[in-house]
């Protein structure tokens, strides 16, 4: 579990950096939020530091299995909203410029807060960090939440 959580959650995380902090290869905020912009999103800078904030917090989160339901929920949200505004419209496969590729991230996140964080996370101290469905639940229904009303606003 340490290395699914700290490959999967480090690279979240820098995703996240490259929208908020323009590293790794990414535009920053500014130009992130002109994207958020063209897909809707009104202001495009506010949703995209809320995007590359999830991504980024909810990524070190699932790194250090911590608060992993909530961790896995910021990204789970994330990768609705992609689905929903992106990829949606292009079928299942990421060759297509499909959903699979944010299925893929949205169900290991999930999966990270059922199985939970494993032994070697600063949850292992915690009822939560055992996993479990309702942990699953808890992250899949805050995502979810959170997706929509992103997305309604």
């Amino acid at each position: 579990m340490l290395l699914i959580r700290l490959t999967f959650g480090l690279l979240m995380a820098g995703h996240g950096a490259q929208k908020l902090f323009g590293i790794f290869g990414g535009e920053g905020l500014t130009a992130t939020g002109k994207g958020f912009a063209a897909l809707g999103y009104r202001p495009g800078k506010v949703y995209a530091a809320i995007g590359g904030g999830s991504e980024f917090l909810g990524g070190i989160g699932l790194a250090l299995g911590l608060f992993t339901p909530l961790a896995a929920a910021a990204v789970i949200g994330v990768m609705i909203n992609a689905m929903a505004t992106v990829t949606g419209a292009h079928g299942l496969w990421e060759s297509q410029g499909g959903v699979e590729y944010s299925v893929c991230i949205a169900v290991v996140a999930l999966a990270l807060a059922a199985i939970g964080p494993g032994k070697l996370a600063l949850d292992s101290l915690f009822p939560w960090g055992r996993g479990g469905w309702a942990e699953a639940a808890v992250a899949l229904f805050l995502g979810g939440m959170g997706a929509a009303i992103a997305l309604i606003l």
